[in-house]
């Protein structure tokens, strides 16, 4: 096969990644850049969607640049991005109001609201029992009663990578779409199995239909690159536009992650956990334990758990209390400090919530610390953040097994995977072999493959996600740690579900106190 080039981009939150791969898999060149956030009042965070048009063409421009890729093969793009958040737009696919994403706080009453609803139809349509404020249909509640000259000129709603697909294509607003993948987002509002909106439940919601894009699959071709889009980026007119899907699904994909019972971990900024199952299951979607998922692939469903402030925990603790802003070798020395102590931290318990708890949802629950003596030292501290979040994920898969869902391996990606104790502590604790891809590309490497399997040029998406993705190192679970986390992981547990809890709801009340001089 003649050499053909894939772009893929993917609209994260901190920032945006491009690159380009050869029709065989391989990477040609990257490029990065980061994203704006607006902070108009306390717990509020907004972005520009246009924003996300800018960074994708700079990347693009760049990486045909530095890669001396030639234009004329290149032979589709696609896309990744953020799935909890939206953008509204007029006919002619103009925002009209800011682009809020999961960050965003400010829809509380619309959650609580929503939690009333008699006889709710998400539980048994889309897998999910609790609205939170978080999720878009639920903010656009919000826009709805108090956003009034957006709703006035809104004709869609869509998300940050398909919105810069829309403005590569020169869409209208008839041209809107999403991917299943992108439509788990919004956690609410769709039927998992069919992967199609539910009339019933936007109707529940009291959304306009007519707001929603198309749904289509992520390896639709949606659009075609403009001639006028096509000229700025230097590459020919006609590009196949493909769909594309969800960050945390092609990050997925572009792991390796094809088959049920395996489990992804996002070592990021919030910690998210990804168990991949052949079907959804009662005993779990009727919970609220863990959130259900449409991921890229189209016979497999998704659980997933997140820790909002998981992996920011850890940044924190190098930023605030050891001092050492900005400064990656921080890292290394409370890592080499951490090694020295003993599993358990000598019974030191962090609970990673600075920004709550996401899965099951604790909005008031805070960062706290238990057993703490006057022989606790920085590195049992680190150590006991690093455990913290690998408790949280014991719970959820603990939960999966006992549901009958076999597990058999742990993917692991982002910045906490440098970290080869925090790998080890993540295998000991779930049981389950922690295993990395020799590359990091994740989400943009899977939109390439996207774009490969769209086009013709590869016929089984499957197999040649396993082909594009090795595996460079492996960490076995050891049979003491083993056994001994299933014992503090009782009591931990007991601590979180009874005084704990009500230690973070009255705390919660102490908000409603005024504080002199504030």
């Amino acid at each position: 096969m003649a050499v053909k080039y894939y772009i893929g981009f993917d609209c994260g939150t901190l920032g945006t990644k491009v690159g380009i791969f050869t029709s065989e898999g391989e990477t040609v060149v990257q490029a990065f850049r980061e994203h704006k956030m607006h902070y108009p009042r306390p717990g509020w965070v907004e972005m520009d969607a246009e924003q996300f048009y800018q960074v994708v063409t700079e990347g693009i421009c760049e990486c045909l640049s530095k890669g001396k890729v030639d234009p004329q093969k290149v032979a589709g793009i696609s896309c990744s991005g953020i799935i909890c958040g939206q953008a509204p737009l007029d006919d002619n696919w103009k925002p009209v109001g800011p682009y809020i994403c999961f960050l965003d706080g400010r829809a509380t009453k619309e959650a609580e609201e929503l939690q009333r609803y008699p006889n709710s139809p998400w539980v048994a349509e889309a897998g999910n029992s609790e609205p939170a404020s978080y999720q878009p249909p639920v903010v656009l509640k919000w826009v709805q009663k108090h956003r009034p000259e957006v709703i006035k000129k809104t004709k869609k709603v869509v998300a940050a990578a398909p919105y810069v697909i829309g403005r590569l294509g020169n869409f209208k607003a008839k041209d809107a779409y999403i991917d299943w993948g992108h439509m788990s987002g919004w956690v609410i509002g769709f039927d998992a199995r069919k992967r199609i909106w539910s009339e019933r439940q936007i109707q529940a919601l009291g959304l306009p239909f007519e707001w929603l894009p198309r749904a289509v699959k992520p390896w639709d071709i949606v659009g075609e690159l403009s001639s006028e889009e096509a000229k700025k980026l230097g590459l020919k007119p006609g590009v196949p536009l493909v769909a594309g899907s969800g960050d945390i699904w092609q990050s997925c994909l572009g792991s390796g992650l094809t088959g049920s019972g395996m489990c992804f971990d996002v070592a990021g900024t919030a910690s998210i956990f990804v168990i991949t199952v052949d079907d959804l299951n009662p005993e779990i979607t009727g919970t609220k334990m863990l959130i259900t998922a449409m991921p890229t692939l189209d016979d497999l469903y998704a659980f997933w758990g997140f820790i909002p402030a998981g992996g920011f925990s850890l940044r924190w603790f190098r930023d605030e209390i050891y001092m050492r802003p900005g400064e990656s070798s921080a890292y290394d020395e409370l890592n080499e400090m951490a090694e020295k102590v003993v599993p358990g931290s000598d019974f030191t318990f962090f609970f990673p919530f600075l920004q709550g708890r996401g899965t099951p949802l604790q909005p008031q629950a805070s960062g706290t610390w238990l057993g703490l003596r006057g022989s606790t030292k920085a590195g049992h501290l680190w150590r006991s953040i690093m455990e913290s979040i690998a408790f949280e994920y014991k719970i959820w898969t603990q939960f999966l097994k006992e549901k009958g869902v076999s597990l058999n391996k742990v993917i692991g990606s982002g910045g906490g995977t440098y970290s080869q104790l925090f790998n080890q502590i993540k295998a000991d604790m779930l049981n389950l072999e922690y295993v990395l891809p020799e590359r990091g590309e994740g989400a943009i490497l899977g939109n390439a493959l996207l774009v490969a399997y769209a086009v013709g040029d590869v016929k089984d998406l499957k197999q040649t996600a396993k082909e594009w993705v090795r595996f460079k190192e492996s960490f076995k679970p050891r049979e003491n740690a083993r056994k001994f986390y299933e014992k503090v992981a009782v009591v931990r547990n007991k601590i979180l579900d009874g005084p704990l809890t009500e230690c973070f709801d009255n705390l919660t009340r102490l908000h409603e106190v005024s504080v002199p001089g504030s």
